[in-house]
């Protein structure tokens, strides 16, 4: 008898000494938060409640502040000893506006949104399913936050501040998205993100180029997808949602199912999602020279235009969309946790409206003019180390391999060449970012960026009459693209009013493009250069 009690007791123990549980839920109904986040500077750990609410705090033990946050919440704040004298169960109360978040995008590490001296727009789930937004787009569009810019349906460049394309950044999970060919002309590929995988968006307004490079001069739009969850019982934790969703002013037709997976070492996200546009339905109140009246279509080899039957339908602007994702998670215990995820995105070809409905001589000028399939593939592998030493006290590694392709065809009006321009890029990028605590008032955020871009751009132009395609010109160089990059942030509070936060960035960037020799075979040439950025 004294045998099983001492065994009973050991055993109890172990579970105190290894694994501790908080359940946080809502005051008024009872209900478990989801993605409610834990934070504490000493010990330095983070953690977010998963579809129970629970959340593993062990390495939270001994802590003197524990900073509990949810957006559309009051923060509480609690040490680790007042949650184990309430049970490790804490209900946080509604609050009509919450200015203290935790955000992630001015230094790649969670910190409290009052610590950043710079304004920062957060963009929950919550939100999300609120406004129901049918692409990235206009996720960003309905913050009142971003201009999107919009040329046809499926279209839509963010604008912050002035500043667009090439002078914003962004990011998917911490990678960047913008490439060799992010121009200063509108561009188009915030919409191969889908919004139902999106569990958190951030806007960073001002300058982020000391931590992300040049192109966030203007400012940093950052996209948490869909994290995996562990299961904190003995049960694995499943969890999903699925939303199906038709809008009568372009016809569309959404269906969408995310299923979570998790264990108590392996956690999995799937997502899918298809869109499918139809024509585009303006407004019945304004100027007539918005309408379309006439729309061109090709008949017995001639181009013929045709009287629109319902001309506040703008044809044609209707395309399709397919979006997935697959994560993996794998934490095997508090100092290390391993994420692998998968995305693709695919459109139909879709029409460039603002350029169809050009006339010259009151007839439209071209043709056709659309743009092929927008494509996008990203492989990226996360590892992170929470395990104070001498030179950080944690430390985050992001490989990534995307894909990109885009390509765009025009004819003009009884004009029997269609030209066709496409371009691939297949960009590689490493990120090793460390976090490292100087006392109780400073901080080092520090790094290094690898970033590495192939460009390939190809032309041809098509008889479509004879079916004779040549080649053409290309709108890029092949080339290859690369930037190496160190970074440092420092930032000292001086009083809970006061804080002081400098940084520098050492960039080299070098470019190769194709050129022919003397002897008429392809070179390369390279250029490169490196300057401060204070």
């Amino acid at each position: 008898m004294k045998i099983h009690a001492i065994l009973w007791l050991c055993m109890l123990m172990h579970g105190l000494c290894y694994t501790q549980i908080i359940t946080v839920k809502d005051r008024e109904t009872n209900q478990p938060l989801e993605l409610a986040t834990l934070l504490s500077e000493t010990p330095r750990a983070f953690e977010t409640t998963n579809a129970q609410g629970q959340a593993d705090i062990s390495a939270f033990r001994g802590s003197e502040r524990i900073d509990i946050r949810l957006l559309g919440y009051e923060t509480a704040t609690t040490t680790y000893a007042g949650l184990e004298q309430a049970g490790f169960v804490i209900a946080l109360a509604h609050a009509g506006l919450s200015l203290d978040q935790v955000v992630i995008s001015a230094t790649r590490w969670n910190q409290p949104k009052r610590e950043i001296p710079a304004k920062i727009t957060s963009i929950s789930a919550r939100d999300v399913a609120l406004q129901n937004p049918q692409t990235a787009a206009d996720l960003l569009g309905n913050s009142g936050e971003v201009f999107i810019q919009k040329s046809q349906q499926g279209g839509g460049s963010p604008m912050i501040r002035g500043f667009s394309t090439n002078r914003v950044l962004l990011t998917v999970d911490g990678i960047r998205m913008n490439t060799a060919i992010f121009r200063s002309g509108n561009l188009q590929n915030v919409i191969s993100l889908d919004p139902y995988a999106v569990e958190n968006t951030e806007v960073f307004f001002g300058p982020g180029s000391v931590i992300y490079g040049s192109d966030a001069i203007g400012g940093v739009m950052n996209f948490q997808t869909l994290t995996p969850q562990f299961t904190l019982t003995d049960k694995p934790l499943v969890s999903g949602k699925a939303a199906a969703r038709y809008a009568s002013a372009n016809r569309e037709r959404t269906g969408h199912f995310d299923l979570n997976a998790g264990w108590k070492k392996w956690a999995l996200v799937t997502s899918f999602s298809h869109n499918d546009f139809g024509d585009l339905r303006m407004g019945a109140n304004g100027p007539d020279e918005y309408l379309r009246p006439t729309y061109v279509q090709r008949q017995n080899d001639t181009d013929v235009v045709i009287a629109n039957e319902d001309p506040l339908v703008q044809r044609p602007t209707a395309y399709s969309q397919i979006n997935m994702m697959q994560k993996l998670r794998y934490k095997p215990n508090e100092k290390w946790d391993f994420n692998y995820g998968f995305h693709y995105s695919t459109t139909t070809d879709y029409s460039r409206y603002d350029r169809l409905v050009r006339y010259r001589n009151g007839r439209p000028r071209s043709a056709e003019w659309y743009y092929g399939p927008q494509k996008w593939l990203m492989n990226n592998l996360s590892i992170a180390h929470n395990g104070p030493n001498n030179l950080y006290d944690q430390a985050t590694l992001r490989l990534a391999y995307q894909f990109f392709e885009e390509s765009r065809i025009d004819r003009d009006l009884n004009d029997t060449e269609r030209r066709h321009r496409l371009e691939e890029v297949r960009a590689y990028s490493a990120n090793l970012d460390f976090f490292k605590t100087l006392g109780m008032k400073q901080k080092l955020f520090y790094g290094l960026e690898v970033v590495y871009n192939d460009v390939n751009s190809f032309g041809t132009d098509e008889d479509i009459s004879t079916g004779i395609v040549v080649p053409g010109p290309a709108r890029y160089p092949r080339a290859g693209w690369a930037s190496y990059a160190a970074c440092a942030t420092y930032q000292y509070n001086i009083s809970n009013k006061f804080l002081l936060q400098a940084g520098a960035r050492f960039p080299i960037y070098q470019g190769g493009y194709q050129q022919r020799r003397a002897d008429g075979q392809p070179g390369l040439r390279v250029r490169s250069h490196g300057k401060l950025v204070a």
